[in-house]
């Protein structure tokens, strides 16, 4: 179980744009993310790989907690709001929720909540 200094810790990583640094720290080895109804994938080094991927298609991406954050046992959700900006000008604007399962002090299995809408110009 998470405590709640080590979920404020992930979430400042997040937020300060440290989006790999925030995998390599707080996801365990084997961890699973999975978009919706998307297979997941599975193992730090596909979050990590995918994560590079998403990083080099824009120019800049931001993420914001709206709290509260929601914290049972070692299951927590968080709401989140990413804003994506493109090299075209085109901007992106994505608000999910991600449930996560906890293992200890690391994820070990995430899930994102979104309406794939948001993703189309």
């Amino acid at each position: 179980m998470p405590t709640a200094e080590r979920i404020e810790a992930f979430l400042a990583r997040v937020e300060r744009s440290e989006f790999l640094e925030a995998i390599a720290e707080f996801y365990s080895e084997d961890a699973t993310m999975q978009e919706n109804g998307e297979p997941p994938r599975v193992g730090r080094e596909a979050l990590l790989a995918n994560e590079r991927r998403v990083i080099a298609a824009f120019e800049k991406m931001r993420a914001r907690c709206v709290r509260p954050v929601f914290v049972e046992g070692d299951q927590v959700v968080i709401r989140w709001l990413f804003e994506f900006s493109a090299a075209d000008g085109r901007e992106i604007r994505l608000e999910e929720l991600a449930l996560q399962r906890w293992q200890g002090d690391r994820i070990a299995e995430e899930r994102f909540y979104y309406d794939p809408a948001q993703l189309r110009p």
